[in-house]
């Protein structure tokens, strides 16, 4: 009978040692996880505008809240700009936090254009962040963001 006492408790101790290393591995992996990531996009940001600080507004950034496919995932970007030789939009940058290469559009414009804007289908890997940010022509940089929540990813990892 202590025999099977004994081996009950060396049981329930192997398993609570084997439940709380399962815990600890997942626990160091999270932060690695998560800080990878933002390293990516700062990096694909930073490579873009550089030091510019952007600031908040005459973006808009027009997506679906839900994507049930993530291979075609439409987006228009509008820019508030009077598209002049003096004042117009230069580029408009399009990144996805959570994809596997970031950067995913790049358009350079001129007065030409007669309007800041673009439409375009992305494909998204998941659920996610879209940052774009539109450079001006006197060095000002300007954005907006979205969440976008994805039914079926469409990019291979």
């Amino acid at each position: 009978m202590n025999d099977d006492r004994a081996m009950t408790t060396d049981l329930i101790n192997r398993r609570a040692l084997l439940r709380a290393a399962s815990i600890s591995v997942v626990a160091l992996m999270i932060p690695y996880a998560q800080a990878a990531m933002p390293d990516e996009v700062a990096s694909a940001i930073r490579e873009l505008i550089g030091d510019a600080l952007p600031r908040d507004s005459g973006v808009v950034l027009q997506v679906p809240e839900i994507a049930e496919n993530g291979a075609v995932v439409p987006v228009t970007v509008l820019v508030d700009s009077p598209m002049t030789a003096e004042r117009h939009v230069r580029a408009i940058h399009l990144i996805a936090t959570k994809n596997p290469t970031p950067g995913i559009a790049s358009f350079q414009l001129t007065p030409a254009a007669g309007r800041a804007q673009v439409s375009m289908r992305v494909r998204l890997a998941e659920s996610q962040r879209l940052l774009v940010f539109a450079e001006h022509s006197d060095g000002v940089v300007s954005r907006a963001a979205a969440d976008i929540k994805v039914s079926v990813g469409g990019c291979l990892t």
